[in-house]
Parts: C-alpha cells; structure tokens; sequence
C-alpha cells in the first residue's frame, strides 16, 4: 500500500508542477510553440537522471521517478502537439520539436546522472 501512495502523492505534485511551469511558460513565451512542454520534458528528464544516479532508495525512486516525473512530464503532450504542428502544415516547427525535445532531454537527463556520479 505504501508504494500506491508514494506514486499517487509524486504523480499529484507532478501533475499541478506541471501545469504551473506550462502557465509560466505560455505568460512568458505566448503560444505559437509548446514551449511549457518541452520544458517540462527537459527538467523531468534532468531530475529523473539526477535521482537514477543519486539512490537506490526504492521508495525514493517510486516517489520521484515514477510518481513526480510520471505526473510532470508530458511525453504524451509531446507526441500530440508534434500531431497538431504537423497538422497545421507547421513542418519547420514540428522538426525543431523534435529535435530540440530529444537532444535536449537526453542532454538533461546524463547531465543530471553524471552530475551525481561525479561526485559519489
């Protein structure tokens, strides 16, 4: 039961981060390009190597790797928005989004490891 509350307490607070960094991003950038989005994948990704690298705790891992980063980033979101892009004929956008969302997720998420297996 323990396990069940860890994920449904992380994926909680993921969710409402979530939505928080994608108001702050459309006030800050407008709309036009996901960009709440894909800094949502970008931070998640960064935390979920950060806590990958830094516990083996199983409850640790539960809570913000399944629950807080499953409740934050919004790969689903992704993959849609990329849809609505392309369906709107915005085939640019659509590539840089990829683009950007995978080189930089996967930047974020070794530097964040490599930030913990530095110093352990």
């Amino acid at each position: 039961m323990t396990a069940w509350l860890l994920v449904a307490g992380g994926s909680a607070l993921g969710g409402v981060a979530r939505y928080a960094c994608g108001l702050w991003a459309l006030a800050l950038f407008g709309g036009g390009f996901p960009w709440g989005t894909l800094i949502v994948n970008i931070l998640g990704s960064f935390v979920i190597g950060l806590v990958a690298g830094l516990t083996t705790s199983a409850d640790v891992r539960l809570f913000v790797m399944v629950g807080l980063c499953g409740g934050y980033t919004t790969f689903s979101a992704f993959s849609l928005e990329t849809l609505a892009l392309m369906q709107d004929g915005a085939w640019g956008k659509a590539g840089l989004y990829i683009a950007l969302s995978l080189i930089a997720c996967l930047a974020a998420v070794w530097l964040g490891y490599l930030g913990v297996a530095k110093t352990a």
